[in-house]
């Protein structure tokens, strides 16, 4: 693998170059996107600050949960910021959250933020899982495909032929990225790159995951655990629109109800004899994006009729 290479007295690491590129392309890619929205650059600006931390704590702190066994083996790593482990990922998600404080004083709302947000995001992911192809990082499981590769490193645990899954998602943030562009001049209203955009990812991510090898945080659901999210998010997408139908007494009843029943099934859920499967972090992550997302973009629609 081509982790690093030396260019005078210095030792260039690709997955950081890569990071480094993709960051610089998909900032100016938001910026394009924000102004063709109308959408205020002053109050990127007025907030650089923020997002600068939020970029760089974000990317941090999901990274060093996708890897928690070995920080809670060198608890002092976590301040080593310079050992590579960084989310590109964790860091626009930094930048939605300051995202979502500042629009709550804008005359936009943060859906429409996100539409310009999410295909900077995957055009940056590309970049990023290109550099951990490099660096041999998030690699794959043994297959007998004529396009499997030996990655030759100690990072990793197989000496055969194994899934370049890094590639299978750059291609398909890629891929992702122009059809969002397409949809964007297509549409007529808010929310609809990012309601595609993330039930995509959402999807493409479960499946990729199952080709991944490397060591993640292991999540065991049953089928109702499925079930039950499914009626959790959309309890809460029926509260969100009847809110202000409703009174006072009758939003806390109903709140109240989802409440009870939500500790009940965690309380009894090891009682349930099912079956269980083994799933990855980051495949519950995408479940939970998918779910919120559109709950998230039909209240978003319903409660904005005209964006």
């Amino acid at each position: 693998m081509f982790e690093a290479f030396q260019f005078g007295p210095m030792i260039i690491w690709l997955r950081l170059a890569c990071l480094l590129i993709g960051t610089w392309l998909a900032a100016e890619f938001l910026f394009r996107l924000a102004a063709s929205a109308n959408l205020s650059l002053q109050s990127l600006r007025d907030d650089a600050k923020w997002h600068l931390i939020a970029f760089i704590l974000g990317g941090r702190i999901l990274a060093i949960i996708g890897q928690y066994q070995s920080y809670i083996k060198h608890p002092l790593r976590v301040f080593v910021v310079w050992d590579g482990s960084f989310s590109f990922l964790g860091a626009a998600l930094g930048i939605a959250l300051v995202l979502f404080w500042s629009s709550r004083n804008q005359r936009v709302t943060f859906l429409q933020w996100l539409d310009v947000l999410l295909p900077a995001t995957t055009f940056g992911l590309a970049f990023d899982w290109f550099g951990m192809f490099l660096s041999a990082q998030a690699y794959g499981k043994p297959t007998n495909v004529p396009w499997g590769v030996v990655m030759d490193t100690f990072s990793v645990r197989y000496t055969v032929p194994i899934h370049p899954v890094q590639l299978y998602y750059a291609f398909f943030y890629f891929t992702l990225t122009f059809a969002l562009l397409l949809i964007r001049r297509y549409s007529r209203r808010a929310g609809a790159e990012t309601l595609l955009g993330i039930v995509v990812a959402s999807i493409t991510v479960f499946f990729f995951e199952f080709l991944r090898g490397d060591f993640s945080i292991p999540v065991f659901a049953k089928l109702t655990d499925f079930i039950f999210l499914g009626c959790l998010f959309g309890s809460l997408g029926v509260l969100a629109l009847l809110e202000q139908k409703l009174s006072d007494r009758a939003n806390a009843f109903y709140g109240g109800v989802v409440a009870v029943l939500t500790i009940t099934y965690v309380v009894g859920r090891s009682w349930l004899e099912l079956p269980q499967y083994q799933l990855r972090f980051s495949q519950v992550l995408s479940i939970l994006a998918l779910l919120g997302t559109v709950v998230y973009v039909v209240v978003h629609r319903r409660k904005y009729p005209h964006l």
